[in-house]
């Protein structure tokens, strides 16, 4: 039932309402939830809004198994990560959850995939296993049912002879690619693109020095001739992503809300100040909805937000980490 209302959130009032009841079926089912929230002396009965509920760290993905009881999990999605750090695990109990999260997302900001080419130049997340990004665009890319559509590793030369080709037949086109690759293609080829998105996400991966999120969509804009960058906010812990349609602003899709943390207390919240992210991804349903991530951001008015970075004890990695 839960599993049906999530998808069907038209208000804040039904975010909230439906908040709350996954809430309590967390603590009824995830073990390691209910131990965190327990270790806080969590009153459950005084949990009557989403400021109460109580948010897990999102490390706790790094030691321990999170998934509802007597379900088994259908795939696991692992983070990428320096040789230095441990990866995140995501035990997924409904890869249907997933796949119908990301398809409505993708069609509630971009339409339907089968209008678009949808080119993929994500080489760090294809040269491993288990990320949940790599299984998002590889489906989207099957839904485009577009002969164009497809990855590219290391080949640079035929994505701008696809890219160049894209543009000459007016072919609406979308190029999600992690931030470095895409600064390395524009290196390679500076493009004048009037019928692409140009979609960011994933930082430098180690590869390139970290920049300030404007500088980067500065050059990519020069680089591809485009108006607008838009970017990809997600990350293995969760099973929605949020979007940007260009100027660093994100919206969530209406199962997904972003809150953010005071710095200096964890269980404060402040408004239109940078501080700590807590997503509630309701699509989280059989492992944990409620994360305080290591990011840092902004949240403003219509439920938009922005990211400014990373605390500076976390470790580099994850989609969208730009440092200030």
């Amino acid at each position: 039932m839960l599993e049906k209302e999530i998808f069907t959130i038209n208000s804040s009032e039904d975010f909230n309402r439906l908040a709350l009841k996954v809430f309590h079926f967390q603590y009824e089912n995830v073990s390691v939830y209910r131990n965190f929230c327990d270790y806080l002396k969590t009153d459950i009965s005084k949990v009557k809004n989403i400021e109460d509920i109580p948010f897990l760290p999102i490390q706790f993905f790094k030691n321990q198994k999170i998934i509802a009881k007597n379900l088994t999990e259908q795939i696991i999605f692992t983070s990428s990560g320096t040789t230095a750090s441990i990866s995140s695990t995501h035990f997924v109990a409904s890869i249907k959850v997933y796949e119908k999260s990301f398809y409505k997302a993708f069609k509630n900001y971009y339409g339907n995939p089968e209008e678009y080419t949808i080119l993929a130049l994500l080489p760090s997340y294809l040269e491993r296993e288990g990320s949940s990004l790599i299984y998002m665009v590889e489906h989207l890319i099957k839904k485009s049912n577009n002969p164009n559509s497809g990855f590219y590793l290391y080949e640079t030369e035929k994505l701008i002879e696809k890219l160049i080709f894209l543009e000459k037949n007016n072919q609406k086109t979308i190029l999600i690619g992690v931030s470095y690759a895409l600064l390395d293609l524009i290196e390679k080829r500076k493009f004048q693109l009037k019928n692409t998105i140009v979609m960011e996400t994933g930082g430098m991966k180690g590869r390139r020095k970290e920049m300030i999120k404007q500088e980067l969509h500065e050059i990519l804009k020069k680089g591809f001739g485009v108006s607008k960058i838009h970017s990809e906010y997600g990350m293995t812990e969760l099973l929605s992503q949020a979007y940007s349609m260009g100027d660093g602003i994100f919206t969530c899709p209406p199962w997904m809300k972003i809150l953010t943390r005071d710095p200096e207390d964890a269980l404060s919240y402040n408004y239109g100040k940078t501080g700590g992210i807590n997503v509630i991804d309701l699509a989280n349903l059989y492992s944990c909805a409620f994360i305080a991530t290591q990011d840092l951001g902004k949240t403003h008015k219509n439920n938009t937000f922005e990211i400014m970075g990373r605390f500076d004890s976390s470790d580099i990695r994850g989609c969208n980490l730009m440092v200030l």
